[in-house]
């Protein structure tokens, strides 16, 4: 007899009580015969997502309620940290992925032996505000790497407890899990799914995190490709610059020789300065990014502290684990 694998639903939620509790029942309807357990993480909600959450008293759901906002990055870090299930699927909490989803991911990944199988965003319902990061994250991956991706930034996922446990999730990087995943080895594919135009509550995103994906997007680049040779980028890098600068050097001296004064012109040290300064301002980011993994993967801390987690019992009131 075929015994359905236990899943693990990661779904953070900042301020998302219209939806928790739809979300409880869409889940619940679509994964019926399935043996799973719903992670919600509170990322410092200050609206009443915490209380709906409880109100619902489902034996299915374990509550984990973070100090603070942390982002979504962190929270899943937390809620996948819980999880005891074999596949862990992540979604988020607007009701903008459909769960009904779920079931044809799931039978994608153990039948066709898919590390991660993560959704393509069909009739997106989404602004341009929202839309445009994600583009330009997915023409960068698609051009920087081999994971040719069409929706990178689709939150809808399925994939082995193995792949999710091994990525890095802090800062921003939830939105590159499937690109972290490939640069691991894992096995990639991606499945159109259904989008929502969100019903309750306000998107919690804006232009400005345009600039954070191109970002982390060129660190986790730098971190994949660089991180054990590095002296293959800094070292092509310093070549390149010293021979601009004996070109330069060789030039100004032909133009001395044949009796013009180089003594005023700048060009040399105005190009020199601003090479090297931004060389400074990017190295010094790589740096303290690498002091943070040191600081979290050295000593085993977490981006994240938790202040309570609630699991519930079907005959009994919830109960809390305080940690």
């Amino acid at each position: 007899m075929y015994l359905s694998p236990f899943l693990s639903l990661i779904i953070p939620v900042y301020n998302e009580e219209g939806n928790v509790h739809l979300l409880t029942e869409a889940i619940t309807t679509s994964l019926q015969g399935y043996r799973y357990e719903i992670i919600f993480i509170d990322d410092g909600s200050t609206d009443n997502t915490k209380k709906e959450i409880i109100l619902l008293n489902n034996p299915d759901i374990v509550l984990i309620e973070l100090k603070r906002n942390y982002g979504q990055s962190s929270a899943l870090a937390a809620g996948i940290a819980q999880a005891k299930g074999s596949y862990i699927i992540t979604l988020d909490g607007d009701l903008q992925n459909d769960p009904s989803d779920i079931k044809m991911m799931l039978n994608i990944a153990i039948h066709e032996q898919w590390d991660l199988v993560t959704g393509i965003r069909q009739k997106r319902k989404d602004t341009f505000i929202r839309t445009l990061p994600s583009k330009i994250a997915n023409y960068i991956i698609r051009k920087s790497t081999n994971l040719h991706i069409t929706d990178a930034g689709c939150a809808l996922k399925v994939m082995t407890a193995e792949t999710a446990k091994s990525i890095p999730l802090y800062g921003e990087l939830h939105r590159f899990i499937a690109l972290n995943a490939h640069m691991d080895g894992a096995r990639i594919t991606e499945v159109p799914v259904k989008h929502h135009a969100r019903k309750y509550g306000a998107s919690k995103y804006g232009l400005g995190r345009t600039f954070k994906v191109i970002n982390d997007l060129l660190l986790i680049i730098f971190q994949k490709k660089y991180l054990q040779k590095p002296l293959y980028l800094f070292g092509n890098i310093g070549m390149i610059l010293f021979c601009s600068g004996l070109f330069i050097n060789v030039y100004l001296l032909l133009i001395k020789l044949l009796g013009s004064d180089i003594g005023n012109r700048p060009l040399l040290l105005l190009g020199t300065l601003l090479i090297l300064v931004g060389i400074q301002f990017f190295t010094i980011g790589i740096v303290t990014d690498l002091l943070m993994r040191t600081y979290y993967e050295s000593q085993e801390k977490t981006p994240y502290k938790i202040r309570k987690t609630i699991t519930f019992e079907k005959t009994k009131e919830p109960s809390l684990h305080v940690s």
